[in-house]
C-alpha cells in the first residue's frame, strides 16, 4: 500500500460529448467488435422496476446492457430497451446460456427463447454462463452459439467464467474464438494473468461484481486516498481502476444517481502508480464465493 505521505496524481478526466454524456473508452476484440468501458448490470432487477431501471440507464447514456437466462429478467430488460426510445442499433444487449442447457438441442432452444423474451430480432452478444467442466458439454454449447451466429439469431458470441484451458479447447474444436470472457474481477481478485491472456488473444474481459465485497473494499485506505486525489467516490475509483486495466465493468444500479456516477467513472484516468496500488489489494482467497470455474457447477 502506498504511504499516505506520497500524493497521487491530480484528477484527469477524458472529454465529454457536447450533449453532456460521458465519452467512454472502448475496448476492441480480435474481430473488430468493441464494447464501451462501462456497461449496465441487471442481476436482481425484475418486473416493472427492472424495466424502468433499464430504460433510465439507457437514457443516462449506457449502451451495453447485461442480462442472462438465469437472471429471469430478460422480459423486463427487453421492455426497458424498447421503452428507452434509443435506436436499437445503438444498444448492445447481452444474455447468457445456463449450465442446464449445454447440450446441442437444449442450447438451440434456450438461445431462441432468450431472443424471444428480450423481444429482439437478434441478441447482440450471447455468452455461455459457466463451463461446467464436470458436465463436459461446453463444446456443444459453443457449437450451438456458433450455429446461432451463422443463422443470425445472435450477432457476437463469447463466454463467461472460462479458464484458458476451456478457451483453448472450444477454439481448437470449432475454429472460433470468443470475443468476450466475462469473469470475476475486482481489487481483491484482480486476475492479472488471465487479463494478460485475454489481451494477447484479442478477447475482451468483462468484470462481473466489479466492486466485489463493497463494504470492505470501499473502506480500504488506498481506495480512499485515490478517490480523494480525484474528487470522486470510492466506488467510482474502483470502476476507474477497471477501465485503466482495459476491463469492461458492468455494475448494477437502480437509482439514477448511482447510474450516473458509475457511468461517469469511466472517464476518470488513473495513473500507473494508482492502478498498481489498488491491484496490490489482491488476495489469495479473494473470490466472492466458491466459484472456481474448474469446479463450479451452474444449473
Amino acid at each position: 500500500m502506498r504511504s499516505p505521505a506520497v500524493a497521487f496524481s491530480p484528477a484527469v478526466m477524458a472529454p465529454a460529448y457536447a450533449d453532456g454524456m460521458t465519452a467512454l473508452p472502448r475496448f476492441t476484440a480480435h474481430n473488430g467488435f468493441s464494447l464501451p468501458a462501462v456497461g449496465f448490470g441487471t442481476y436482481a432487477l425484475w418486473g416493472d422496476e427492472g424495466a424502468d431501471a433499464v430504460a433510465a440507464a439507457i437514457g443516462a447514456g449506457y449502451r451495453l446492457i447485461d442480462s442472462a437466462f438465469n437472471y429471469e429478467n430478460e422480459g423486463s430488460v427487453g421492455r426497458g430497451i424498447a421503452a428507452s426510445g434509443v435506436d436499437r442499433s445503438e444498444i448492445v444487449v447481452t444474455s447468457k446460456l445456463p449450465g442446464r442447457h449445454h447440450s446441442s438441442s437444449k442450447a438451440r432452444t434456450s438461445i431462441e427463447e432468450s431472443r424471444s423474451r428480450l423481444g429482439v430480432d437478434a441478441i447482440d452478444l450471447h455468452l455461455i454462463h459457466w463451463p461446467n467442466p464436470s458436465q463436459g458439454e461446453y463444446v456443444q454449447a459453443w457449437e450451438a452459439l456458433v450455429d446461432a451466429q451463422q443463422r443470425g439469431v445472435v450477432r457476437h458470441i463469447g463466454v463467461s467464467n472460462f479458464l484458458p484451458e476451456h478457451l483453448e479447447r472450444i477454439e481448437s474444436e470449432t475454429g472460433v474464438r470468443p470475443v468476450v470472457n466475462q469473469i470475476e474481477v475486482h481489487p481483491y481478485f484482480p486476475q492479472s494473468e488471465q487479463l494478460a491472456y485475454h489481451r494477447e488473444r484479442g478477447i475482451i474481459t468483462e468484470a462481473w461484481s466489479p466492486i466485489g465485497r463493497a463494504a470492505a473494499l470501499l473502506s480500504e485506505p488506498v481506495i480512499a486516498q485515490v478517490a480523494a486525489a480525484h474528487g470522486i467516490t470510492p466506488a467510482q475509483t474502483v470502476l476507474a481502476w477497471h477501465v485503466a486495466r482495459e476491463t469492461v465493468a458492468i455494475p448494477k444500479a437502480s437509482s439514477a444517481e448511482h447510474q450516473a456516477a458509475n457511468l461517469a467513472a469511466g472517464a476518470v484516468v488513473l495513473d500507473a502508480a494508482e492502478v498498481d496500488a489498488i491491484t496490490a489489494l489482491g488476495r489469495a482467497d479473494g473470490r466472492l464465493f466458491d466459484a472456481d470455474p474448474a469446479t463450479h457447477e451452474e444449473s
